[in-house]
């Protein structure tokens, strides 16, 4: 196993649970959304807040244990980002809805321009990064979608936001169990290459 193989596996290894938790929490937020229709729009600025500073610090613990990867600086900018629009949705409690709309948008489109690049520079050592280039392009159209039709207010598209959200943790935990499985091959290889 050369080097690069090593760091890929030792970059799996550890960093599978900072995708799963990621994936979990986005679960858990879209859940939340879609099962509380009456929610106000405070509620859904301080929820929304909690989910972009929880995942922007999963993501930063996820760039700072896989530093050996020369690309862990775009998963550290993608979770300063992440934690930024959080607290500044914090800072802000008085939100109007389209303001709203605008910061997920904006959250939306930087995380799934930041992981398309990433699946497509980790494309040569990890299978299945489809899923990620996937949840990017999602995360983009979402926003996107948001940016063209902000009249709609935040409270009528809690809906569409729980679903995103929903549908972008599932991703991210069939993403995790997949690098946790090819974490674990590289590993079993690595270990027979000694023997």
């Amino acid at each position: 196993m050369d080097e690069v193989d090593t760091r890929v596996s030792e970059m799996l290894h550890r960093g599978w649970s900072f995708l799963l938790l990621r994936g979990l929490a986005a679960i858990i937020f879209g859940i939340l959304t879609l099962t509380r229709p009456g929610i106000t729009l405070a509620a859904l600025v301080l929820l929304f807040a909690v989910y972009a500073i929880s995942d922007g610090v999963l993501a930063v613990l996820a760039a700072f244990s896989g530093r050996s990867n020369q690309h862990w600086w775009m998963l550290l900018l993608g979770g300063l980002i992440g934690i930024g629009v959080g607290v500044f949705a914090l800072m802000s409690p008085g939100l109007t809805a389209i303001a709203l709309l605008f910061y997920i948008a904006a959250w939306a489109i930087a995380t799934g321009v930041l992981e398309v690049i990433i699946a497509i520079r980790i494309r040569k050592e990890v299978h299945g990064e489809w899923r990620l280039i996937v949840a990017g392009v999602v995360s983009i159209a979402f926003g996107a979608f948001l940016l063209a039709r902000p009249g709609a207010g935040a409270v009528t598209m809690l809906g569409m936001i729980g679903f995103y959200a929903l549908g972008f943790g599932l991703l991210l935990v069939m993403l995790a169990f997949k690098a946790r499985t090819l974490g674990r091959r590289l590993a079993d290889s690595e270990v027979q290459a000694h023997v």
